[in-house]
């Protein structure tokens, strides 16, 4: 009977295990305009961006909705709650899981844009897939949908806090 405590012990998860899926603090008043910090979150890279009052309005802008795939983020791969053209909850602050949808690489944050594209965006150097500072991809790019963004809270106004759920 002995030899199987230690056994059963060994299902419950490791220190590391615990601390991938622990939740993520961070003041996103610290982050300057159009400066952009990485966390790691269930071992995953999430974006913190905090848009400028110009990408702010090349968001809402016709004719660059016009070049999105999903403009509207009809396919669900956000909580409700940020279902809008800045797909968050403080619209100077994105927050997106930084992995591409197409094959799983890490976009690029490209600041000051690219050929093609002349405001800040992110870019997948893997397969060309790109994505507005919504975190939505452009049509014509192997990716097929946004990026995710995950469920996510605000504590005392300022301190971003990403949690483990599923999206509603």
């Amino acid at each position: 009977m002995g030899a199987a405590i230690p056994f059963i012990g060994s299902w419950q998860p490791s220190a590391k295990a615990k601390a991938i899926g622990a939740p993520v603090q961070v003041n996103v008043d610290k982050i300057e305009p159009g400066e952009m910090v990485s966390v790691a979150w269930q071992g995953k890279p999430v974006f913190l961006l905090r848009r400028t009052e110009e990408s702010l309005a090349i968001l809402e802008s016709e004719e660059h909705l016009g070049q999105l795939r999903d403009p509207a983020s009809d396919i669900n791969n956000q909580p409700e709650y940020t279902k809008n053209n800045t797909r968050s909850i403080r619209p100077e602050i994105l927050i997106v899981v930084g992995i591409c949808t197409h094959l799983g690489c890490v976009p690029e944050y490209r600041a000051n844009g690219m050929i093609g594209v002349i405001h800040s965006l992110y870019f997948c150097p893997c397969h060309g897939s790109k994505f507005d500072l919504a975190g939505r991809v452009y049509k014509g790019v192997p990716a097929p949908t946004n990026l995710i963004v995950p469920p996510h809270t605000y504590i005392i106004g300022k301190i971003f806090f990403v949690y483990a759920r599923q999206l509603s």
